[in-house]
């Protein structure tokens, strides 16, 4: 259910949310977070609704969508939609457009709508401020989400993340190669078991996640860590051995093979961004290792 409320308040807003809870549930209980997401474009609304019910199921949420309308509109707006049952998976949905001198400040219009004793997650699924943290949206979550693959410049995207991080941050784009990560810990963790002298990143010149896997290796070995645009895979040398894992750009299958073993086949399709958030949610704490990694690019050499 859809139900539009133009030109209201918050407080309208919340008795209407009530009210939806009387008569169909109690639809906020039982929530263990309060999603707030920021979208800079209205192209975006809708595909971030669609990802942000999806992980909902798994980690049931107010999810709180605040979209800068009219920017120039001379007085302030408030338009408010809510989405309960089909429409917002297992929590409810809160649209708020504003306009006017109201689109500046988006952390007082959230406020009233966030959940007691539960902690927030901020998501910039576009452009996302350089310091998240001191963002006003930023300053009310604990746990805060930017996603550097839409940015119009991937890799410089990804790298200001670096300058900007504070303990909570992550982008999408990490969590997008996590089962890159795992399959190539688990080749490598294998007989001869010797250091990795070098590796090569191929793929997608506008992938950040390659970006990050990068520099994800160049954190964890001593060798020479090249990125290239050309076909997707990942190159690991070893003194007696290369272990390579490859995929082709739109497939779903990824092939391992390893100097004096036969090849397999492995199944490894690109994430999408419900899979991406949901993952993410599953963690508030700090990512030593994603920081890590956001170090190590400045490391990677791109040929």
């Amino acid at each position: 259910m859809i139900v539009d409320l133009p030109d209201t308040t918050t407080n309208d807003l919340n008795k209407k949310i009530t009210a939806l809870r009387e008569e169909g549930g109690a639809i906020t209980l039982g929530r263990v977070l309060t999603l707030v997401i920021a979208p800079d474009t209205e192209d975006l609304v809708e595909d971030s609704i669609e990802a942000a019910v999806s992980a909902s199921r798994e980690h049931p949420c107010r999810i709180i969508v605040v979209v800068p309308d009219d920017r120039l509109a001379t007085s302030a707006r408030l338009d408010g939609q809510l989405r309960v049952g089909a429409d917002a998976g297992a929590g409810e949905v809160v649209v708020l457009r504003i306009s006017g001198p109201l689109a500046n400040h988006a952390n007082s219009v959230v406020l009233p709508f966030l959940l007691p004793d539960t902690p927030v997650v901020a998501w910039w699924p576009g452009t996302a401020p350089e310091v998240p943290a001191e963002d006003p949206l930023g300053r009310l979550a604990i746990r805060r989400l930017t996603d550097a693959t839409s940015a119009e410049d991937p890799l410089a995207s990804i790298k200001s993340r670096l300058q900007g991080y504070t303990d909570g941050d992550t982008d999408l784009a990490w969590s997008r190669i996590t089962y890159w990560r795992a399959l190539l810990a688990s080749a490598v963790d294998q007989p001869p078991y010797e250091p990795i002298t070098s590796a090569l990143i191929s793929g997608l010149k506008d992938e950040p996640a390659l970006d990050i896997l990068a520099g994800w290796l160049a954190s964890r070995i001593d060798g020479t860590v090249k990125r290239a645009v050309g076909d997707l895979k990942v190159e690991l040398v070893r003194p007696t051995e290369t272990v390579t894992l490859s995929r082709p750009q739109e497939g779903i299958t990824a092939t391992l093979t390893r100097t004096g073993h036969p090849e397999a086949l492995l199944p490894l399709p690109r994430r999408e961004t419900r899979e991406c958030l949901a993952e993410d949610l599953r963690r508030l704490d700090a990512d030593e290792i994603y920081h890590e990694a956001l170090a190590g690019i400045d490391k990677v050499q791109y040929v």
